[in-house]
């Protein structure tokens, strides 16, 4: 069984966690910015779950990639997040970093009313964050036998729900923001899933939760792109597969990954970027391998 590699990580809501309280790790000096101001200077993009993984890699990418973007990266732990932070003394003026938590609506609320404030719409927003396996919590199920309504619950509370509650309240944003001043002729959402999500391409059964809960995540996304289309608004929402990445967490699945075929976040999340900055109109609603091909719902 192979790992379809992502920014796997736990996003469960602090007991302790205020309603309200959202931390912006800018430099004193750094000044608000209009919405014209951010459009004229590369546009404005969101990385949900940037903690680590495939989720930093992007924010890295996004900031070196372009001189004028600025880029929003969000997690549940600013403070504990050191690449994050490593990025933020290099790209202070460009670099905005607040908490979110995907399963506490009220701090997604939060995040999106510092959008607007700051920047004033988004041309493109990923979500990243993900969990396939947690020690002494959760476990990729080998057989019916071990599987847990828990296991069931949280995954699809993690992977399907969070990221549809972000696009919910990022929506108005997207909607203003069009794709002007960036390498798109529309506002993007990706979203990343797992070709293990693939109902037609399941031909090893087992991961019922991991499973699961990215079909889920592909037919709410599905679902949420024909609206857009229906009313006319200037987004593209798609789906990634950024096939199965080297990071921490994915070492356990590893022993059977195919010679070549276990990628570092620098090489997948270059692809997945050359997606994203391709993507048009007509792309509304796919899901794409990190190879540019689609995938079989």
């Amino acid at each position: 069984m192979m790992l379809f590699g992502m920014n796997h990580r736990l996003l469960l809501a602090s007991p302790t966690f205020v309603r309200g309280m959202i931390r912006s790790v800018l430099q004193p000096q750094s000044v608000s910015f209009s919405s014209s101001a951010s459009m004229m200077e590369g546009g404005v993009s969101m990385v949900q779950g940037a903690s680590r993984g495939i989720g930093l890699e992007f924010v890295r990418q996004l900031l070196q990639k372009s001189e004028r973007g600025h880029v929003v990266a969000t997690c549940r732990n600013p403070d504990r997040s050191m690449g994050l932070l490593d990025l933020q003394n290099m790209f202070s003026k460009r670099l905005s970093i607040l908490q979110l938590d995907a399963t506490v609506e009220s701090t997604i609320e939060d995040c999106a009313k510092f959008v607007k404030d700051r920047h004033g719409s988004l041309n493109l927003l990923i979500n990243a964050s993900g969990i396939l396996s947690i020690p002494d919590v959760l476990q990729p199920e080998t057989t019916l036998t071990k599987v847990e309504k828990s296991s069931l619950m949280l995954t699809y509370e993690v992977n399907a729900v969070g990221p549809i509650l972000v696009i919910k309240h990022m929506w108005p944003l997207l909607k203003a923001g069009g794709g002007t001043g960036t390498e798109r002729e529309v506002a993007v959402i990706a979203n990343l899933s797992a070709r293990v999500g693939s109902i037609g391409d399941n031909r090893l059964g087992g991961w019922h939760s991991y499973r699961s809960s990215k079909s889920a995540l592909n037919q709410l996304t599905k679902t949420i792109s024909v609206e857009f289309a229906r009313k006319k608004d200037p987004i593209t929402c798609i789906l990634l597969h950024p096939g199965t990445v080297d990071t921490d967490l994915s070492k356990p699945f590893q022993k059977n990954v195919p010679q070549g075929k276990l990628f570092t976040k620098e090489y997948s999340v270059q692809k997945l970027l050359s997606i994203i900055d391709n993507a048009k109109r007509e792309d509304n609603g796919k899901f794409f391998a990190w190879d540019g091909q689609e995938i079989p719902w």
